[in-house]
């Protein structure tokens, strides 16, 4: 194992890959060389790492563009998140807000050329490569090497270990009864031909098991998942009327099994940065885009808070605005998905207190209970569609909270 020590200095800014893309081994030797380095300024997104979030070092400062996997374990004030879109994530590593002294990153072995695949984690990785002043690299025999993910020469590397190990996997659950239905209700509003983002969860999961009729799908997302390898391999997504990326699955990461990971080797899986996926001017391209995502709640004005619970952090605006904004920008459909309740509270409320995504950039809010459309509704009209899919228990109380502010009477 490389002395870590040796690249890092006090008060460094170290940013690390995300999710099954973790460089385990080099993050941990980070966390055992902090009292010999002091502070250091760490930015990495989704985390799986229980040593980050069970026992954090005192000298480390954490950033994230969220709180997704063990970090939202600190959302109670040791995490500190940029509240920005995924499309402007590179505006941060170019203006200095994250700190970009140390990369540690982890590549799949070189090629005859001496260049590393990004492999399936290519999302926020090369754009913030490109401001890093030192890069340290996990070579992992397991990790595949993508046909069209960004490569990284060895010699940019300051040091590098090598290793053959699995990748950090994601355990599927079971769709709860109302995921089933909520998926259902999805699977309909989706035309053969479309190109759909769709995030991870078990309704996303749960959507792609209903789509297995469909025809010429096609897929342009921040992650991808084991649901979209299976209807790939059925023939489903076939990717033959995307606007651009013809065939490609395109995607910055991937996220699910090893043989989920595996295939990711072979077409059509294309990985590539967040300044490509997530850039409106690669967004606006396209004409069927169905932007498929989740929320905490929802207001009766159709506006979205996927990000804070209970005044923590549980998630993350992530690439919801940009593709929201999209799908509803390009004549395609920006639906927002979550069950009617969470633990006997209503998840449709009167107002969000943060709102991650705008209503205007919202065409359907789906629950259990059917499907709001409230694209160019007014206010009242909006509001009573979307407490038709409320929760029943709740419905009276959203009906009586608007019936002033919104009543043409008052």
């Amino acid at each position: 194992m490389i002395d870590i020590a040796s690249f890092v200095r006090s008060g460094d800014g170290v940013w690390w890959t995300q999710g099954a893309a973790e460089p385990v081994p080099l993050v941990d030797a980070l966390l055992d060389a902090l009292p010999r380095i002091g502070t250091v300024e760490a930015f990495v997104g989704l985390c799986w790492n229980p040593r980050i979030t069970e026992d954090p070092p005192a000298d480390l400062r954490l950033s994230s563009y969220g709180a997704l996997g063990n970090l939202r374990h600190l959302a109670n004030g040791r995490l500190a998140v940029h509240r920005v879109p995924w499309s402007r994530l590179p505006d941060l590593f170019t203006d200095g807000s994250v700190r970009l002294d140390v990369g540690i990153i982890q590549v799949s072995p070189p090629d005859a050329d001496g260049n590393c695949s990004l492999g399936l984690g290519a999302d926020y990785v090369w754009d913030a490569a490109q401001h890093t002043r030192v890069l340290i690299a996990e070579i992992n025999e397991r990790m595949p090497r993508s046909v069209d993910a960004p490569s990284i020469s060895l010699t940019r590397f300051a040091a590098t270990i090598r290793t053959s190990r699995p990748l950090l996997e994601l355990a599927e659950r079971h769709p709860r009864e109302a995921d089933s239905t909520i998926s259902t209700h999805i699977a309909g509003l989706i035309d053969d031909g479309d190109t759909i983002q769709i995030g991870v969860g078990q309704v996303p999961s749960a959507v792609l098991s209903r789509l297995r009729n469909h025809e010429d799908l096609g897929v342009h997302s921040g992650v991808v998942t084991n649901g979209i390898a299976d209807l790939v391999d059925r023939g489903v997504i076939t990717g033959a009327r995307k606007e651009i990326d013809t065939g490609l699955v395109v995607a910055g990461a991937a996220i699910g099994s090893q043989a989920f990971y595996e295939r990711t080797a072979q077409a059509p899986f294309a990985f590539r940065p967040v300044s490509y996926t997530h850039a409106p001017a690669t967004l606006a391209r396209f004409a069927r885009l169905v932007a498929i995502n989740s929320a905490v709640e929802v207001d009766v004005m159709g506006r979205v808070n996927a990000e804070v619970r209970a005044g923590h952090y549980v998630g993350a605006i992530g690439g919801q605005a940009d593709f929201a904004h999209g799908a509803a920008q390009s004549g395609g459909r920006s639906i927002i998905a979550l069950p009617s309740h969470t633990g006997g509270a209503s998840t449709i409320v009167r107002r969000v207190n943060l709102v991650t995504t705008p209503a205007a950039d919202v065409d359907m809010i789906v629950t259990e209970h059917g499907v709001a459309h409230i694209a160019g509704c007014d206010d009242l009209e909006r509001a009573r569609r979307i407490i038709a899919i409320a929760d029943p228990a709740h419905r009276e109380a959203l009906e009586r909270s608007i019936h002033h502010s919104l009543s043409p009477s008052t």
